[in-house]
């Protein structure tokens, strides 16, 4: 029986899994046993992992007839390692799936829907936009286990030595950088070459990559051309830090930031926890978060990330009612508040945002931003789309070719992972 089956609902799902192996272990074939699950968790294995473990031991203890083997597996390794193990014996039987892969391995029937599931009894509880994001053919495949935006950060301190407050737009931005670079010595602002940061600059023009409705590819767009174009102007002037084309540019770019060594940039909310590890946010007040500045056409947000615990098509039905269990008691408001606590990443749920989680001052930031986050479309292929144009803005960034040259072949590429999408 092939293991990655197409389930339409969990009676027949379970029904059908019946005579299939356990996902990923055969540990909890004996029916007098524990049964034992397989949990790929793609979190940071220093940062945010030990969190993790201390809840599936606090899930044991109250779950004696369920055992889970924690798995910690790379995140840039991860998808390509599922896809693989779906499809023949292996699979674990709950991953911790990043939400532009949900719906992709939806598609092949590798994972299960989950509504009217033990996994979803609390679905009104979460941000509705992240159960959209968690949908695949109007059936949902995840329950969303974290979130997270890209916000405006900044040193508070510095803009304020230098006079000048969160820019609202990006020409405010560039003013403020001139000014602070003009008052301290320091940068303003330093920018990402990476095609996830440049995508807010195509939310702020009112496109996007892809119009995934009318299955129209609009990266070459005019709005598209203007987005990329305030985004490459963002490389060079004065107080703005050019572009940096390295391997290690993520990391130059943090480091350069918690050090105080440039004034702003544009980040998400896995980095809070280093963020305070650095001498400019010792007082964690210093930390400035704001909504990234509009675009020319008055718009301002960022792409909606984030992970979905889902469980695996494949496994029997000993393992599946197992693992809805496991993901509801991950995903419930006790947990989430705890991760949060503990790791500094945003809860899905509005209620596991109590006012010890609030007292963070980046989680309280980062939550404010929030409304103005773009959840992706409801495209399997979605998250493939930023490969083009990463080596693309690469290049151009790096004055290799032009913005018309380098769109115009990330579009050609993007052509072909969505063959039926016209130009």
């Amino acid at each position: 029986m092939r293991r990655g089956i197409a389930a339409t609902a969990l009676v027949a799902s379970l029904a059908l899994a019946a005579t299939a192996c356990g996902g990923g272990d055969d540990s909890g074939s004996d029916s007098s046993g524990p049964v034992t699950l397989t949990w790929w968790d793609t979190s940071n294995a220093t940062n945010e992992a030990p969190t993790y473990q201390a809840l599936v031991k606090e899930f044991e203890a109250a779950n004696k007839d369920i055992k889970v083997k924690y798995v910690n597996v790379p995140f840039d390794q991860a998808q390509n390692k599922f896809d693989t193990a779906a499809g023949s014996k292996g699979a674990p039987d709950i991953l911790r799936s990043e939400v532009g892969w949900t719906p992709a391995f939806a598609k092949k029937g590798f994972f299960l829907p989950l509504d009217g599931t033990e996994a979803l009894a609390d679905q009104a509880k979460f941000q509705p936009s992240l159960i959209e994001q968690a949908k695949y053919e109007d059936k949902v495949y995840g329950v969303p286990f974290t979130t997270d935006t890209l916000a405006f950060v900044y040193n508070k301190d510095l803009f304020k030595k230098a006079g000048v407050e969160a820019p609202k737009t990006w020409d405010d931005l560039k003013k403020a950088a001139a000014t602070i670079k003009a008052k301290t010595g320091v940068d303003g602002y330093w920018g990402s070459t990476q095609a996830y940061y440049a995508q807010t600059f195509l939310y702020g023009e009112g496109t996007d990559t892809v119009d995934a409705d009318a299955k129209k590819i609009t990266v070459n767009g005019a709005e598209a051309k203007k987005g990329y174009g305030t985004w490459l102007s963002l490389f060079d002037g004065k107080g703005l830090h050019k572009a940096d084309t390295t391997a290690d540019a993520y990391a130059h770019i943090q480091e350069a930031f918690v050090n105080g060594k440039v004034a702003s940039i544009m980040q998400g909310p896995w980095e809070i926890t280093n963020f305070y590890k650095g001498s400019a946010f010792k007082d964690k007040a210093n930390l400035g978060i704001a909504t990234v500045p509009a675009g020319s056409a008055g718009k301002a947000g960022a792409p909606t990330g984030g992970h979905n615990l889902s469980v695996y098509a494949g496994s029997d039905e000993a393992h599946q009612k197992a693992a809805l269990k496991f993901v509801n008691f991950m995903t419930s408001a006790k947990a989430q508040e705890t991760i949060a606590l503990k790791n500094n990443t945003l809860p899905t749920r509005d209620d596991a945002y109590t006012a010890e989680v609030k007292a963070d001052p980046g989680i309280a930031g980062y939550q404010g931003v929030l409304a103005a986050a773009q959840p992706r479309p409801a495209l399997p292929e979605y998250s493939s789309l930023w490969g083009p144009l990463d080596a693309e803005l690469l290049k151009i960034a790096g004055g290799k070719v032009s913005l018309d040259k380098g769109l115009s072949t990330a579009e050609t590429s993007i052509a072909k992972l969505v063959p039926d999408f016209t130009k």
